[in-house]
């Protein structure tokens, strides 16, 4: 039996490329997409290096033209379309919410939510016919958790998670999974990118702030490791869960923010980004509580 073909999105950095190898180790035909050819040449060697192999296909998800040529040729290379897609590629538009203008709203929407959609679209046909298929959704904490600076990328990611919940149900009496994944804060090249995105803070009510952010999004993280092997369960398992919640960081943050009062939450996030400042004492207390986050997340990140 060949192995089961499976599209990856934004599989040249990040998330993407521990998904892309993760994947091709465990046998799968992993097909990367990535936006140019010279990106293309370097995951196929970066991934050949460890042993294993990936075939590549030029794709733009915020592009609805070069989406329906990617996937047409992705159809020619899989008897009709993949067993599987790994919808991963997405940016982060940082800033307030009056400081980001509607072309960069537009762009941050078309990635992360239409163009997930746009390719769920072109695949399903041939996965309904088969009554067999997966499509896995890269969501983030963001997705369930709203935090000041980044007020339009948690709107996508939460209008991504809308979209995955509806999808999974309709799609479900035909036999096509469909499974978010969220996780928490890992190394990907979308938040050092995302720093390059900040608006200008000279012009900007928050400029004092932005100082801050920039520090948040430069910030070291763990290893995306965890995200792949979430995403090898979501593709293995006979029955996958809708949601993985993926590293002690995204798990405690969802808790906290369902369980504690939402003035509180806010106060928390307003104290990270700069947007207030706490008394002594109270500082005192967020470093330890952050503190211990920290050692939890990276303690996490050990064991994975």
């Amino acid at each position: 039996m060949s192995p089961k073909s499976v599209v990856v999105t934004g599989a040249g950095s990040g998330i993407g490329l521990a998904v892309t190898l993760e994947l091709a180790h465990a046998g799968f035909d992993v097909i990367g997409t990535v936006r140019s050819e010279q990106k293309a040449e370097v995951l196929r060697a970066r991934v050949e290096r460890t042993g294993a192999a990936v075939r590549t296909v030029l794709l733009d998800v915020a592009d609805a033209t070069s989406t329906v040529q990617a996937l047409t040729e992705i159809a020619m290379m899989t008897d009709g379309g993949p067993w599987a897609v790994v919808n991963n590629a997405g940016f982060a538009q940082p800033g307030a919410i009056e400081d980001v203008d509607d072309e960069q709203v537009r762009r941050q929407l078309e990635t992360n939510l239409v163009g997930p959609a746009r390719i769920a679209r072109l695949v399903l046909p041939t996965m309904r016919e088969r009554r067999a298929g997966r499509i896995v959704n890269i969501s983030s904490i963001s997705g369930r958790v709203s935090s000041p600076m980044l007020g339009w990328y948690c709107a996508s990611k939460q209008g991504l998670e809308a979209v995955t919940d509806a999808l999974r149900m309709e799609t479900a009496p035909f036999g096509v999974k469909v499974v978010l994944i969220e996780p928490g804060a890992y190394a990907s090249g979308i938040w050092q990118q995302s720093a390059g995105l900040l608006p200008d803070a000279q012009s900007s009510a928050y400029s004092d702030q932005y100082a801050a952010v920039d520090d948040i999004l430069r910030r070291e993280l763990p290893g995306p490791r965890p995200v792949a092997l979430a995403v090898l369960k979501a593709l293995t398992a006979p029955r996958p869960l809708p949601r993985y919640l993926v590293g002690s960081g995204a798990r405690s943050s969802a808790v906290l923010d369902a369980a504690l009062p939402t003035a509180a939450t806010d106060l928390a996030k307003q104290l990270a980004t700069g947007l207030r400042t706490a008394p002594p004492r109270l500082t005192r207390a967020v470093d330890r509580v952050r503190g211990v986050l920290n050692r939890r997340t990276n303690q996490a990140a050990g064991r994975g």
